[in-house]
């Protein structure tokens, strides 16, 4: 990846089911390098979008770019680029998370020395040790959601999406994430959904912020913060939920 390079991009996307728009006329882009949060309330459209963003969905009209690839022109030539950790990800829960690796990695295309040096290094980065020979069924929700997590990064992408990847989590297993995602976050490209504002002040080094199907703010975090005294009355302010009165009536943010 070139500094500077754009990774993530989407131009215009909406989609529409019936008469319900769920995303409209969404543009966003995301250099190499950098840690975006994806923010906003349930039902605002994050997953809707990064659904667009991986091909998963196809959008009403708009087109999403990974590493300059037209994802709906080369599906096949984005994915190799591309890391998915979808919200609750599918996991094949009669697997063990050594055979679940084995298979997606073969599937990706890897055999032999390769993939087996493919498996360890995932395998170390997320702490699977512990687990590699049990069923995925009988693993807490942590190792479930490190199981899908190493399999995102089996075959080296230069860019992750993950949709709400510590939902469900304690608050151990939460920094564990945190801390993976951020190691990560040194050499690749991340796009990150959250509607937790911990989550951005711990990982974030910008944020896209979606309310209702569009984007009303699309800046670093330490701005919003300048802008509005905190992420929280920022969050209350862009989905509508708190007036200036209120901002005042509440004084400035406990530092």
């Amino acid at each position: 990846m070139a500094s500077g390079e754009v990774m993530i991009e989407a131009r215009g996307l909406t989609k529409i089911y019936g008469k319900f728009v769920a995303v409209e006329e969404v543009s966003f882009s995301v250099p190499a390098g950098q840690v975006c949060a994806f923010l906003g309330p349930n039902g605002a459209g994050k997953s809707t979008t990064m659904k667009l963003l991986t091909g998963y969905l196809t959008p009403t009209s708009g087109s999403a770019w990974i590493a300059g690839i037209n994802v709906a022109e080369d599906r096949m030539a984005a994915a190799a680029r591309l890391g998915y950790l979808p919200e609750n990800g599918p996991l094949y829960l009669e697997m063990t998370p050594l055979g679940l690796l084995r298979f997606f990695g073969r599937a990706r295309g890897l055999s032999g020395a390769r993939l087996e040096a493919r498996i360890a290094d995932v395998v170390k980065r997320c702490a699977l040790e512990p687990v590699l020979e049990k069923t995925i069924r009988k693993l807490s929700k942590g190792y479930k959601q490190r199981v899908g997590m190493a399999q995102v990064l089996l075959h080296e992408p230069d860019v992750l999406i993950m949709d709400e990847p510590t939902t469900g989590l304690d608050p151990n297993q939460i920094l564990e994430v945190r801390r993976t995602i951020r190691e990560l976050g040194q050499s690749k490209t991340i796009l990150l959904s959250t509607h937790i504002l911990q989550e951005v002040e711990a990982m974030a080094d910008r944020i896209v912020f979606i309310h209702r199907g569009r984007i009303v703010y699309d800046g670093t975090p330490s701005s919003l913060r300048e802008e509005y005294g905190s992420l929280e009355h920022a969050f209350h302010r862009l989905t509508g939920h708190l007036t200036s009165t209120d901002l005042v009536a509440a004084g400035p943010p406990v530092q």
